[in-house]
């Protein structure tokens, strides 16, 4: 049986095309070939004619309090009494003002290893990072080769030279520079601030035998610890393993990075490389697609790649850069925080239809992690019982301010709580349900249900006292909706209150399930257009270019919409002519991969594709970093910066997954926003709801496995399919097939 298993596994890993190549080594650090394990980060590229190994480690925090926010007017009542006195002014001072003033809280850069080799960018064959494996190599003409790798089953990196002669002397271990003068002041947060003006004392680096270590001490008795260790072995060989240690008082204690470099270099490299190899094996193996669009495909890959270097189920969640902490002698852009006004949450976009639910696990561990935190936020902040999650977080969990309409959001819980939802409906686990799902998204509801009813109802209805929409008006006096409802908020709090029901249902609570079907019949409907078009609130219609399609949400990722009800269409339709009119001049490349996710529930394949392909061509660096803005030069944006940030690879990623397979609403649909151009296309082990394992060749065969059991509801059209072995229930292009735990199922596509 092994040796029949081994062949399907390897045919599910990456082609050699989709791979990163380059002639040269990448001179940026944005173009660097990017290693990872979910805690454990390098980046490998060329500074100054020396190869460079940036190093990062993503829980390496300054955690200091973001001053302002211990203030007694920190409250959302507070808030709200000054945007009604029109007196705005003194909320943006006290709690807007210092995430752009204060150095931190903030994630910090790791360090890196320095290699001064002569000539080293003279003769490159090429410098390659092999997806499969997650291997990066240098090779030289003559022969020479450079391997480099992070453990994905360990907090460790590797490094090998072969062909060169002794090294120890042309090696460097550095520090970030946190001890040089600070200059004329503070960057922008998006161009990072100065490592000075933290305040840390520098650092030595020390040597003790074949171990170089230094130990940083930052804010209140955090520090960290980067230790490598090197050999040269019997064949000449000369090879390294690093390791990031930190160290938070509060927590327990992890072992030292010496220590770690110290027990794994008597493994060995090559030992521990085939370690590694195998994870990522099995990770390959969980899912596999196969377009006619090159590009897509080759992007779709290296975003699923990268998903596996940062979404590691014992690592925290993925953060702006995550373990790409950017290496310009800076802190990263946007202090490298937990940002949950799109960016965690379209992060995850990926991992349910991917088949890689362990990986979304890692994000909704991190959150529980931080329930007693965020739950006392809620009740100082909104004083509600319940719970809800800073829009703008440290790592910790703690509130850092800033544009407070959605760093202190008041439905910030809700999205959150989504993924816990996804969670359950794509793994169907009752344990996870019981322990995890059903209490996130009741305590959410809670908080929701006293905030809403803070206030008189509104012809029936529940208002929220102060509402807003990311980042619509931006940090301003009309950012704000009082008395009222945007279509973001509104969105949100009826996803909470309709799922929340349907989940008490299942925990066999009907008494709590008609308690939430009433508060949810209790809010408003969306506000629309004449037309029927979805607008931001009442009183705002969409008429100005925006990158975050906040007003969008019922459509997706909510999925409160549907395009297959005929009541829903007109407005989603609608909606999305309009999104092309206003144009794309203030997108970020996320929103092009949003609107490629949107695209696909309205069953628009071209539109999708053509989405995804200004993504991957004008929105990327050479190495497939989402760079924020157009970097083309072709005009699809008026935002030319490139700071680097992740959730637009991943929502990439999942606009792919939209096209080929969707389950919401109850039916599986089989290649539902395909253009008509793409012919022949596959995929393999994608996951829908109802934890049903999907496998599909377009024109030919349609395989379903049933992991937990149940009614299986599937879509086909496109000609005349005849199920194998099983009876059905069909009305249309609708089969309803009863299948047992571990069933298989089959459709062929009759001649």
């Amino acid at each position: 049986m092994l040796g029949l298993l081994v062949p399907v596994l390897l045919g599910a890993q990456p082609k050699p095309y989709h791979n990163l190549l380059f002639s040269e080594i990448p001179q940026r650090w944005d173009e660097g070939l990017p290693l990872g394990n979910g805690l454990l980060g390098c980046l490998v590229w060329q500074k100054e004619g020396r190869l460079r190994l940036a190093l990062d480690r993503a829980d390496l925090w300054d955690e200091r309090p973001m001053e302002g926010l211990d203030r007694p007017e920190f409250s959302y009542k507070w808030v709200e009494n000054q945007v009604n006195k029109r007196e705005y002014g003194l909320v943006q001072d006290c709690f807007d003002a210092p995430y752009e003033r204060e150095p931190g809280p903030t994630k910090l850069p790791g360090g890196a290893i320095e290699f001064d080799i002569p000539s080293i960018g003279s003769d490159l064959k090429y410098a390659q990072l092999d997806i499969s494996t997650g291997l990066a190599v240098l090779e030289w003409a003559d022969g020479k080769r450079f391997e480099s790798f992070v453990h994905a089953g360990k907090w460790e990196g590797w490094f090998r030279f072969k062909g060169f002669s002794d090294l120890k002397d042309a090696m460097k271990l550095l520090t970030p520079q946190y001890g040089l003068l600070p200059g004329k002041g503070a960057a922008s947060s998006v161009e990072g601030s100065e490592l000075a003006r933290l305040g840390y004392a520098p650092c030595a680096v020390l040597q003790r035998g074949n171990v170089w270590l230094f130990h940083q001490f930052g804010w209140k008795g955090f520090n960290y610890e980067i230790a490598v260790a090197v050999r040269k072995t019997s064949q000449g060989v000369w090879e390294g393993v690093w390791s990031i240690s930190s160290h938070f008082p509060q927590l327990i204690p992890v072992e030292r990075a010496e220590t770690t470099v110290k027990k794994a270099i008597q493994r060995g490299f090559e030992k521990s490389l085939a370690e590694s190899e195998k994870w990522w094996t099995g990770f390959w193996a969980k899912s596999s697609i196969s377009l006619p669009d090159t590009l897509i495909e080759r992007q779709y890959y290296r975003d699923l790649y990268k998903f596996g270097c940062t979404a590691h189920p014992n690592g925290p969640m993925i953060s702006l850069q995550a373990v790409w902490t950017a290496d310009n002698g800076r802190l990263p852009p946007w202090k490298g925080d937990l940002h949950h006004d799109l960016n965690t949450q379209l992060s995850y976009w990926l991992a349910y239809a991917s088949n890689h639910l362990a990986g979304g696990m890692s994000y909704l561990k991190h959150l529980e992690s931080n329930e007693a935190v965020h739950r006392a936020y809620t009740r100082r902040y909104f004083g509600t019982s319940g719970l809800n999650v800073p829009g703008v977080s440290t790592l910790l969990g703690h509130e850092m301010g800033g544009w407070i309409q959605y760093s202190c959001s008041p439905t910030v819980s809700a999205w959150l709580s989504q993924h816990f939802y996804l969670q359950w409906r794509y793994s169907k686990d009752r344990k996870f349900l019981r322990d995890h799902a059903w209490p996130w998204m009741q305590a959410t509801a809670v908080h929701l249900d006293e905030l809403t009813r803070q206030t008189p109802l509104v012809n029936g209805k529940r208002v929220l006292p102060l509402s807003s929409s990311p980042e619509i008006h931006d940090n301003s006096l009309d950012a704000w909706f009082s008395q009222t409802w945007t279509n973001y908020d509104l969105a949100l709090t009826r996803f909470v209150f309709e799922k929340t029901a349907e989940l008490a249902r299942e925990m066999k609570q009907p008494e709590v399930a008609e308690k939430w079907s009433i508060a949810l019949s209790e809010l408003p409907g969306f506000a629309l257009e004449p037309g029927g078009e979805l607008m931001f609130a009442p009183t705002l219609a969409y008429r100005e270019s925006h990158r975050h399609f906040s007003h969008l949400m019922a459509i997706h990722p909510l999925g409160l919409l549907d395009y297959s009800q005929e009541s829903d269409r007109n407005t989603i339709q609608k909606s999305l002519v309009l999104l092309d009119s206003v144009g794309s001049g203030a997108w970020c490349g996320y929103s092009f991969a949003w609107l490629a996710n949107l695209r696909a529930r309205a069953r628009d394949g071209a539109g999708a594709a053509e989405a995804l392909r200004i993504f991957a061509e004008a929105f990327v660096s050479k190495n497939s970093f989402h760079l924020n803005g157009d970097q083309s030069g072709k005009g699809y944006s008026g935002f030319t910066y490139r700071p680097f940030t992740l959730e637009g690879n991943f929502a990439f990623a999942a606009g792919v997954q939209e096209m080929l397979l969707q389950s919401h609403g109850g039916v599986v649909r089989i290649f539902p926003a395909i253009p008509t151009t793409w012919n022949t296309l596959s995929f393999k082990n994608l996951r829908a709801e109802g934890a049903f394992l999907v496998t599909a060749e377009r024109g030919k065969r349609v395989e379903v496995v049933a992991e937990k059991g149940g009614l299986l509801s599937i879509e086909l059209s496109e000609g005349n399919w005849v199920l194998q072995g099983k009876k059905a229930v069909r009305q249309g292009n609708i089969w309803q097939v009863m299948m047992g735990k571990g069933e298989q199922v089959k459709w062929l596509l009759a001649k």
